[in-house]
Formats: C-alpha cells, structure tokens, sequence
C-alpha cells in the first residue's frame, strides 16, 4: 500500500504504523508548509525554550472531567514503530469514553529532523502534556497559522474527531471509519479538536517517540495529570519483519534515531534501529520494574502484542481495567470481529487496520525471514528477548516448527529459560 493512501480502520486489524513518508528532498509540514533544514544552533535554542515551559505549567490546578465530579484520566501508549501500537490505540479510540491522539510528537520530529531523538524528548512531552490537558495552543510551533482539523496527523484515525462536537460524520460513540471521517472532517476548523477533547473522560495518546521512561517522570508528579502508562512492546523478530516491509516510510525517523543530523537512513543492514528500539524497552521495563519510584504504583502496564493476538477479549478487559473503562457490547463485537479474519494481510495493507487472524499475523515472520538474519536479530536484541519474555530459536528448524512455543508464560519463571541457553548452540 501507498501509505498516504486512506486506511480503513472500522474492521480492520494492525500491525502497528509509523508515520508517512515524504520525499526525502524536502522537509513537508501538515497543511502544505515546507520547512527548511534548520541549524542546531536554532534546533538548541528551540529545545530548551520549549523544555522550560514545563516548570511553568505544573503549578497549574487538576483538570476535571466533563461531569466536574471525576478526575479525567490520561492514558499514554507508550511503544515502537511496527508493534501493533496503532491496533492499540484503536481499542481506547473506538470506545465511546476517549478522546485519542495518534503521534503528535510527529509534528515535532518533521519540524526538528535535524535532532536526535533524546535531544527531541522534553519538546514531544511538553507537546504531549498540553495535549492531555486539551490544550491545542501547542501546535502553534509546529503547524501553519490557517489549519484545518486535517493538519493535525492523522487525524481521521481519531473516533473523536470523526463525531460530534468536532465533526458529524458519525454518531458520538459510533464505530468510525478513516476512510469515510477522512473526506468529510478534513476541512473543519482545528478548534474543533480542544471542545472536543474537553467533552471527554478520558484522554489517550499513542506514542512511538520516548526512549526512556525517566523523561516521563515530571509528567506522573504533574499535579495537573492523572497519567497511566501502557508499555506496547512485541518480538523484536516479528519488527524486523514488519519494518522491512515497510521501509520508506520509517526512513526519516530512522535517521532520527541513529542521530544523523537530518540524514534519512531507509536501509539499516547493521539493523541499528532495530537494536536501539530493543535496548529503549529494556530501559523502560527495568525503571518500571526494578525498583520503580513509588509515583509509578499502579500507573504502569506492560503488555505484549501476542498476548492480544492470542487471547484478545481477556487482554483488552484487562486493558481497560487498568485505564477506567469497561467493555460494551458493540465494542466486544468489533475486536472479535477484527481479530479474527482470514490470513496475516497483504503487504498493501501494511498501513491499513483489516480484519485479519491475529495469530497469524504475530507468527508470520517465522516464514518470511531468513535463519541468518534471525540470529543476528537474537544476537542484538538478547536482553529485550529475556526480559520480555520471548525464547530464542537455535535452528531454522525451530523457526519454522509453529508448534514450538515461542511466546513465554508472564512472571518471573518466564525467564529461567535463560540459564539453559549454552545447551543450545547455534549452528
């Protein structure tokens, strides 16, 4: 699939989605405005006014939810490119209580290409928290002055932002569709998205643009947020899978993540993104779990992809629990629904949500890539592999033979496997 073609996301499942290419010659913005490369000198000075106006906004009272009786809740999905992540945010952004964003550091990363990822952190959580707290001023630095709902990215993905008070193209609380909202919300003005945000119990962003969990913390003491963190992570050998396809339009991001000064990286042969990705999930699971500061008690949830796949109502009730929602009817059936269609999806709908079996579509690396590269995958990502839960294969053979489980029970017995490794030595 093109990824600037209209994805269906009512029936649809996915493997996560990273954000839309653009020609490498040139820096595009949201609504048509092009951006010149610009110095790190300005990048710096950017950052660090950006970064201040945290110090200032934490003083400010808790936000109410619509009912005035009840804190509204905030929910960051916290993951990676290809991890299921946009499935995920379709499950809080299809219920009927969420008002959910997709990627809004997106706009700070197309704007400031030339940083590197940590250097962009403190402006895509200062980003991150003005949007929790419905206030939509903030894209003033990122987008052009005249905007339509449509400059926001990927907007249409947005339940929220396809209904009432933001726009009518379905009922409040309705299914909706990415390719119908998408023609009919487009031009609606851009204030649209804060009444409608403030209309809401429940305010989610998803996320691909954190590295550690640490440039988080002034957000869970932020006296002004009630934030809990969903930590999406998935084997690093079904990402592998899921970027190749999908390479062109990671290629900006990529060089972001490998810090190299407004350089796209498409091909990654050294799969250094990949590696990268896996020691940032380390980096959080071990703060999240290894002696976590008592500010994170009960705010942190890890989750893996194939845990949805394999069992979704359970995983996504679970889910829910963990954020103050319930699951209803209408939305029990549409993840069935979406979850249990016929094969792993075609590579055109990489960037699209298809009914699709979910079982499948975690397991479909296990065919598609080569022992070789599979290796050299366990090889760099080791850790992310123990800690996470996921057992290595020590022959092609393994790999092919589905019937061996390679997705391990949670807790700390998922690990022990790790002490018998030396018995299986690679060819």
């Amino acid at each position: 699939m093109d990824p600037e073609d209209p994805p269906d996301i009512s029936h649809g499942f996915v493997i996560g989605a990273g954000s839309s290419p653009s020609s490498p010659g040139q820096r595009p913005l949201a609504g048509g405005m092009w951006l010149s490369r610009f110095s790190s000198t300005v990048v710096t000075a950017l950052l660090l006014a950006q970064s201040g106006l945290l110090l200032f906004l934490v003083s400010r009272p808790r936000t109410l939810s619509p009912v005035g009786s009840e804190e509204r809740v905030h929910v960051l999905v916290l993951s990676s490119w290809r991890s299921g992540s946009s499935f995920v945010g379709q499950l809080f952004s299809q219920h009927p209580d969420v008002f959910y964003l997709m990627e809004p550091g997106w706009h700070v990363w197309t704007a400031l290409s030339q940083g590197s990822a940590p250097a962009l952190h403190m402006a895509v959580r200062d980003l991150v928290r003005s949007v929790f707290l419905c206030d939509m001023d903030v894209f003033d630095a990122y987008l052009p002055w005249r905007r339509n709902l449509s400059d926001l990215f990927q907007s249409a993905v947005s339940r929220a932002l396809c209904s009432p008070p933001a726009c009518s193209a379905f009922p409040r609380g309705a299914i909706s569709s990415e390719a119908v909202c998408k023609p009919l919300c487009a031009r609606r003005p851009f204030g649209v998205a804060q009444e409608a945000c403030r209309s809401y119990s429940h305010v989610v962003i998803k996320e691909v643009r954190f590295f550690n969990l640490q440039v988080l913390y002034p957000l869970l003491n932020d006296p002004a947020l009630n934030l809990r963190i969903v930590h999406l992570v998935r084997d690093p050998r079904a990402v592998l899978r899921s970027r190749e396809q999908t390479a062109k339009a990671l290629a900006r991001d990529n060089g972001i993540v490998l810090g190299t000064n407004g350089t796209w990286v498409e091909a990654d042969p050294g799969l250094r993104v990949v590696s990268e990705v896996c020691r940032s999930h380390v980096r959080i699971a071990e703060a999240a779990t290894r002696k976590p500061p008592p500010f994170l008690r009960d705010r942190y949830r890890l989750v893996r992809f194939e845990d949805l796949a394999r069992a979704p109502l359970s995983e996504i009730r679970a889910l829910y629990d963990f954020a103050g929602l319930s699951l209803t009817p209408q939305l029990e059936a549409w993840i069935h629904n979406i979850t249990h269609g016929s094969g792993p999806g075609a590579r055109r709908e990489a960037f699209k949500t298809t009914s699709r079996d979910a079982l499948n579509v975690s397991q479909a690396w296990r065919h598609a890539l080569p022992f070789t590269k599979i290796r050299r995958v366990q090889e760099m990502c080791a850790g992310a592999l123990q800690l996470l839960g996921y057992r290595p294969v020590f022959s092609e053979k393994e790999q092919r033979n589905l019937a061996l489980d390679l997705v391990l029970p949670r807790g700390r017995s998922s690990f022990s496997w790790a002490s018998s490794t030396a018995a299986h030595p690679g060819p």
